[in-house]
């Protein structure tokens, strides 16, 4: 059975509404996507007949162009909604989904555009298990946790004894013996260097959400998430963000699976813990599965760990896949940096991107450090730097959502020869207040002998779109960036707003440029009083609005309580790790412990 009354070009599905359910998409007989109409699509009138718009994939819009047999498929009942050659931008070549070594991309569960396991031929995937059964063995054995195959793993292994063919990565998860969440965030610092010490390159992800890089022979590496999973009284907590009740039995002693021949520890009961993740239809696959989790597990989760690298698997992308389209010259504003600063300054570029900027003012005579916290362009910046004959460029890892990351690389930069310029731009736009906050206070401990920072930001303006070209770089109010330096301890010199260009170099007509110092004595100028902003999901601010102010009031402080456990346990690990060694004030000694707290906690 066919349905008719489809279309498919390159902005969108159109599809009618009596279609629900799953719908698989394929390209030449290749799976490609899937998706749920009435989720992921608008309800619109086309002519008398309803219909779903489902727009593509953000990462999979672009590369529309070309001729495909598009199939869209239900799941596993058989019926074919369509199967037509379609010409995306009327172009007649042969649409080829792959990367760069001839591999097929599809979009995995994330929406992420990626090589999916179907994808992948028999010997990776026994490479790909093999590196997950040594993950299992240097947790289980080495660091000492109950550690276990977790969601998309688990679920292949138990359902089909394989991969799922539309996922991308493998999962493990461990029951945390800590029931205060700013313990479970320290154990995860734990954890994580001991990986490091194991040879693991680990990324930081949240407060208790780390991820292994597995390199595979063909060039490529494959992610094995680690999440740690905590009991708070009776209800349970998973990083991946789900919640609920599920006992300690049901994960603890470790039993067995098997996965693509390879047997592997797996939860006490895998059943019922599948069963809490996936919902009681786990048994039947879903590749369009999206997970409804209970909105106050969710804002819990997020208040006690949240993200230390928000948003940082997009710039990866937009640096890696779409590295053509990035200017890479030197900006407007690094001309304008270099015109007001001294032959041979000391420049820190924070948050350097494909290292355009970094690379103009080293060749300007300017001594520069770079820092990102997407490793894609801390690669770029480091390579350029390189070539240009810099072979010792210093280019490091700085999320600043970790106040670890912060307090390291304020440190270093308080030790460099001489007064710093912090740059920043295209910066503040990318950071929520918590992370503005952590910029300030880097500033203010780096500058306290002298220096200045500058910085160039999109500013908010009465026609002005919310975000740049990117979609990555959000707008802000220049007095409120203003009211955070003061509250900081700095002065604004300058803050000026007019035309000037984005982060892709595009013509803006509202961009902002700030100049600020912080005094080197313990005097203070006068500050201005302003309410840090709390960051909230958009539905508890939906909530929000309709509750009495006191109630909104402790909603809030709520929210700002739950982020302090993190807080606590960014400091602990600081003075455990750092600060204790550093009190013989021996000054080789105290760059040797910043360098080793840089590779064992920080390093890309």
């Amino acid at each position: 059975m066919r349905v008719s009354a489809i279309s498919v070009d390159e902005r969108r599905l159109a599809l009618p509404t009596r279609i629900r359910g799953p719908v698989v998409v394929r390209f030449d007989g290749r799976y490609v996507w899937s998706f749920v109409p009435d989720r992921d699509g608008a309800r619109c009138a086309t002519g008398r007949t309803p219909a779903w718009h489902v727009p593509w994939p953000a990462p999979l819009s672009p590369l529309l162009d070309g001729t495909a047999t598009v199939r869209l498929e239900g799941r596993g009942n058989g019926l074919v909604h369509f199967e037509e050659p379609v010409a995306f931008r009327n172009n007649p070549r042969v649409l080829t989904l792959e990367d760069g070594r001839g591999a097929r991309l599809s979009v995995d569960r994330a929406g992420h555009l990626t090589r999916v396991f179907g994808a992948t031929d028999g010997g990776d995937r026994a490479a790909v298990v093999a590196g997950t059964a040594r993950a299992l063995a240097d947790l289980r054995e080495r660091v000492g946790i109950d550690a276990h195959l977790s969601y998309g793993a688990l679920l292949g292994a138990v359902r089909e004894g394989r991969m799922i063919d539309h996922d991308s990565d493998t999962d493990l998860a461990y029951l945390s013996r800590h029931t205060h969440p700013a313990d479970v965030v320290r154990e995860s610092y734990r954890i994580e260097r001991e990986l490091r010490a194991l040879g693991w390159k680990v990324v930081r992800m949240s407060g208790a959400d780390l991820k292994l890089f597995l390199p595979l022979d063909d060039g490529r590496s494959v992610h094995v998430d680690v999440f740690a999973a905590f009991h708070v009284g009776e209800t349970f907590f998973q990083l991946g963000g789900r919640s609920g009740r599920l006992p300690a039995s049901a994960l603890t002693p470790a039993s067995t699976v098997v996965l693509e021949g390879v047997e592997l520890a797996a939860p006490a009961d895998p059943a019922q813990v599948l069963a809490f993740l996936y919902g009681a239809g786990w048994r039947v696959p879903d590749p369009s599965f999206q997970p409804d989790d209970p909105p106050d597990g969710v804002r819990r989760l997020d208040g006690w760990l949240r993200g230390a690298r928000t948003d940082v698997v997009e710039w990866n992308e937009l640096f890696r896949d779409r590295r053509r389209e990035l200017p890479r010259g030197g900006s407007g504003f690094a001309r304008w940096v270099d015109s007001r600063s001294p032959a041979g300054s000391e420049v820190v570029d924070l948050g350097s991107g494909n290292g355009r900027d970094a690379v103009f003012l080293t060749r300007r005579g300017h001594r520069v450090r770079a820092y990102d916290y997407s490793g894609a362009a801390i690669r770029q910046t480091r390579r350029r730097l390189r070539r240009l004959g810099d072979a010792g460029a210093e280019v490091g890892v700085l999320p600043l959502n970790d106040l670890r990351a912060t307090l390291l690389a304020a440190a270093e930069l308080a030790r460099i020869e001489r007064p710093p310029t912090i740059y920043a731009r295209q910066l503040l736009g990318c950071l929520d207040a918590e992370a503005r906050d952590n910029l300030w206070l880097l500033c203010a401990t780096a500058l306290r002998r002298g220096g200045t920072v500058v910085a160039e930001f999109l500013a908010s303006g009465p026609d002005a779109e919310p975000a740049d070209a990117t979609g990555l770089v959000r707008r802000l109010d220049p007095a409120v960036v203003a009211a955070e330096v003061e509250r900081h301890g700095g002065r604004v010199d300058q803050i000026d707003v007019g035309p000037g260009e984005g982060f892709l170099d595009e013509p803006d007509p509202y961009v902002a440029r700030l100049e600020a110092r912080w005094l080197t004595t313990t005097q203070h100028w006068p500050t201005t009083s302003q309410k840090e902003p709390i960051t909230m999901t958009a539905p508890t601010r939906r909530r929000l609005t309709g509750l009495p102010t006191w109630l909104r009031e402790l909603a809030r402080s709520v929210e700002e309580n739950r982020r302090l456990n993190r807080r606590v346990a960014e400091l602990t690990d600081v003075v455990a790790e750092l600060l204790v060694p550093l009190a013989d004030r021996d000054e080789a000694r105290a760059r040797e412990l910043l360098q080793r707290y840089r590779e064992s906690t920080l390093a890309p």
